[in-house]
């Protein structure tokens, strides 16, 4: 009675896995008080997504958004779920803002309603709320972050 039940389980498996995002490349940047594991956003559309639909986030992990130049960037808070720390960080490595624990936003949330913030950066890091505190990043701390930029 179930004969053929496989492949349409596997058919279903792969169509869900061609359409999911390929992983992104991981850096890690040195913190004061600790290792930060980063998923690296470059692309328009990954940084699109950036933590859209994450219900959690480990210790220690989180985002890194690079962008061509040091500019004013804004992000907003689409369909996250959890609340972010959010680090702007110069092209020279320096912490120039952080916002601490920004709020989420619910999907039924209208557009013109959903939080946004922004500054002048290179880099932007998006930790879980507090993280910044428990790892000593701060305005004015410098970071190492290596280069991530396709050659």
């Amino acid at each position: 009675m179930l004969e053929g039940f496989g492949s349409i389980v596997f058919a279903v498996v792969t169509a869900v896995a061609a359409n999911a995002a390929p992983p992104m490349p991981v850096v890690v940047v040195h913190a004061p008080n600790a290792d930060l594991h980063l998923e690296v956003a470059v692309t328009s559309a990954q940084q699109e997504r950036g933590l859209m639909g994450r219900t959690a986030i480990a210790p220690h992990a989180g985002m890194l958004f690079v962008f061509d130049t040091d500019e004013r960037v804004e992000f907003w808070m689409k369909n996250t779920l959890v609340p972010l720390d959010m680090i702007f960080v110069g092209a020279d490595g320096k912490v120039r803002t952080v916002f601490r624990n920004v709020a989420t936003a619910p999907p039924a949330l209208p557009d013109a309603d959903i939080p946004r913030e922004g500054a002048t950066a290179k880099y932007v890091i998006e930790l879980g709320a507090n993280e910044a505190d428990r790892d000593g990043i701060r305005a004015g701390v410098r970071l190492a972050i290596p280069n991530v930029l396709p050659p």
